[in-house]
């Protein structure tokens, strides 16, 4: 799947510059916005990348973008360029959502050493949500009461807890469990309640997603 560099810059000069040095050091495909509104107005239909963002446009300003791409899609990094960067400026933009801020003129080491990180954000973030939508898709074929069981699973009881929690037999509890283990094709409790987790059917603790 082709990479995709975003970079938003009414330096016209300066995006060139840009997209000739990470076209020649990285495989990527890289479009260039003379405009925040112009990104905005494309947004909805542009693949998941990484957005070059600087901060001083004209009209809407960087700030503004980042505000936007943070409400209206979670699928992008976003790598800030200023030429008038400050510590406050860097906290503003990382608290609108940016993952890296980079002064100008970056060299092309920094500035590629940035992009593949965000990369790899983004690589890692889609093969979490991969995994999380087939864990979800596999939960689905359970039935209610299934899904019960598998949650007194998740908790630690012992099946003649859940028995009486779900004023069922034990017995009851076993079949309940064979199908639901047999459906989310797994052989252990564990591998279940992994899961069970990773379809988000349990929420994380904030401690757990770290």
């Amino acid at each position: 799947m082709t990479r995709c560099i975003y970079l938003v810059d009414d330096d016209e000069g300066f995006s060139a510059s840009v997209a000739l040095v990470v076209k020649t050091r990285l495989d990527v495909e890289v479009v260039s916005f003379a405009s925040g509104e112009a990104f905005i107005a494309k947004l909805p239909t542009l693949p998941s990348g990484c957005l070059l963002l600087d901060l001083a446009l004209p009209g809407m300003n960087g700030l503004d973008v980042l505000h936007q791409v943070r409400a209206l899609d979670g699928r992008f990094e976003t790598i800030v360029l200023t030429g008038f960067g400050d510590i406050s400026r860097a906290v503003e933009a990382m608290k609108a959502g940016a993952s890296d801020f980079l002064e100008k003129p970056s060299s092309a080491d920094t500035l590629t050493t940035a992009i593949e990180t965000a990369f790899g954000r983004i690589e890692d973030r889609e093969r979490t949500e991969r995994v999380a939508r087939a864990a979800r898709e596999q939960i689905e074929k359970l039935t209610p009461r299934e899904r019960d069981v598998l949650m007194g699973l998740v908790e630690g009881r012992a099946n003649k807890v859940i028995a009486y929690q779900l004023d069922i037999s034990p017995r009851t509890v076993e079949i309940y469990r064979a199908h639901l283990m047999e459906k989310l094709g797994v052989r252990s409790v564990a591998e279940a309640v992994r899961m069970a987790f990773a379809s988000g059917l349990v929420p994380l603790m904030p401690d757990e997603k770290a």
